[in-house]
């Protein structure tokens, strides 16, 4: 049977502490138990009562049983994810788990607690790049292939959306993202504006902003996220830092 449990789905921003939400900050204050990727875990504070499960990256599925079962034993569970837990997050590995488990977890309270995600303050931090029509995409292959991805890379740019790449570049995929403005310069053939804004909200922030033809894979990590202007982007020139922006008119 279930008990009184709950889950919550929650994001927990960018980086910056002032940027989690009081919804948030309200769930983590009532929870029995924490559930999530090592470094955000390591991102909630201890304090008595409060149980943290820290894993790998790559268990997301194991972690989101682990907190279902949790809840159902009448835990007050929160699975955190950086930026908003729906953007290529926790909140798709739960219901996944949630759909081939067993009939009574459809009877948990479980809500999706939103946040900040790393496209939006990056975008933030620049100007407005996203101001127009725009798509994200996950450059990680882990659970789709290559030929995939690159053909979504390509329709992006032949739809003329701005894009912002998510996951750009690891150890175990050192190329994905040049292979990725490959694509981008053979389909666009224009100077369109790449921004590299890594660490956004946090100390280590650095924003990077450079024409197409310029673009390499080098200038991001894990931590970086990389958008893609569209051919109506633009850049104004000021004393301090440009501002990046793309138009809403078509």
């Amino acid at each position: 049977m279930i008990g009184s449990g709950w889950l919550a789905i929650a994001g927990l921003g960018p980086g910056d502490a002032a940027l989690i939400t009081p919804e948030v900050t309200d769930a983590l204050t009532h929870a029995t138990d924490v559930i999530g990727y090592i470094p955000y875990v390591a991102r909630i504070a201890p304090r008595p009562g409060l149980r943290l499960h820290a894993s790998d990256n790559r268990v997301e599925i194991d972690r989101a049983g682990h907190a279902l079962r949790l809840a159902a034993a009448g835990a007050r569970v929160v699975v955190v994810s950086s930026g908003d837990p729906g953007v290529f997050a926790m909140a798709a590995a739960v219901f996944e788990a949630l759909e081939a488990g067993p009939p009574d977890w459809r009877d948990l309270d479980i809500r999706v607690l939103p946040g900040i995600t790393a496209m939006l303050a990056a975008s933030a931090r620049a100007g407005a790049p996203l101001g127009h029509d725009f798509c994200a995409i996950n450059l990680s292959d882990n659970l789709k292939p290559w030929p995939l991805l690159a053909r979504r890379i390509a329709l992006a740019a032949e739809a003329d959306f701005a894009i912002a790449f998510y996951n750009p570049r690891s150890r175990a995929r050192p190329d994905t993202l040049d292979a990725a403005f490959a694509i981008l310069r053979e389909a666009c053939g224009d100077d369109r504006p790449v921004l590299f804004a890594r660490a956004v909200t946090t100390a280590e922030e650095a924003l990077r902003i450079v024409p197409l033809p310029a673009a390499r894979g080098a200038m991001a990590d894990m931590r970086t996220m990389v958008i893609v202007g569209s051919s109506r982007t633009r850049l104004i020139a000021r004393a301090g830092a440009p501002i990046l922006y793309t138009p809403r008119s078509a």
